[in-house]
């Protein structure tokens, strides 16, 4: 691979775009769900599918099942690209490299936290609620605004990494490249890596946390 990319690990590229697949479909399934059902703000000439709100479920579940693993990556292997200790002090240097750098960081765990409220508020939902007309429930608006700031942290996602690494960071996610330290074994090693962020740390309980709670709690929600 030439220089001028930088080289981007084989879990993360697998994680990172199914993660990025399926955050997408979500959002325009979600959509589709609100356009058919709410139509508060405004609305598109959409097709009207009958069956709309099983489709953005089952991808939605989709999504809550990779996020487990795509989140320990982030906030185990991958944790140099979220905030760091350092980050608030960085963040005052406005319009230098390393600011840019540290905002990157900071939308990047944003986003880690908002899919992860999105995927709770979702799974909270019933079905019959939109039909039937209840659009005014807690937990359909909660879900609103999650995904609402799901589409906003996506967008700074994309504008902030062209900006800090321009066209080849964005490349080099389907780069097929392959390093031979690139392996399974490799990736195991790094899962128990101790950090001293207790940050980090504090965010790792809040998404696993919630991540389970996903699983749990419409057990609950009779």
């Amino acid at each position: 691979m030439s220089q001028s990319y930088p080289y981007q690990p084989i879990l993360l590229r697998i994680l990172h775009g199914g993660i990025a697949l399926l955050t997408v479909l979500a959002l325009i399934s979600g959509f589709w769900v609100y356009n058919t059902y709410d139509q508060r703000w405004g609305r598109f000439a959409l097709p009207n599918l009958s069956d709309i709100q099983g489709i953005h479920g089952t991808i939605a579940l989709t999504l809550l099942l990779v996020l487990p693993f795509f989140s320990l990556y982030s906030l185990r292997l991958g944790y140099r690209r979220l905030i760091q200790q350092q980050s608030w002090s960085q963040l005052k240097q406005f319009g230098k490299p390393v600011w840019w750098i540290s905002l990157h960081r900071l939308i990047n765990t944003f986003m880690l936290l908002t899919l992860t409220f999105a995927v709770v508020t979702g799974r909270m939902m019933k079905e019959e609620w939109l039909p039937a007309g209840e659009t005014d429930r807690p937990w359909y608006i909660a879900h609103l605004v999650s995904w609402l700031c799901v589409f906003i942290g996506l967008t700074f996602h994309l504008l902030l990494g062209a900006k800090v690494g321009g066209f080849p960071l964005l490349i080099s996610m389907f780069n097929w490249s392959k390093r031979e330290d690139d392996q399974p074994r490799s990736w195991l090693k790094k899962l128990n890596h101790k950090r001293s962020n207790a940050l980090l740390t504090m965010i790792e309980i809040i998404v696993i946390g919630g991540i389970i709670a996903a699983f749990i709690l419409p057990v609950f929600n009779l």
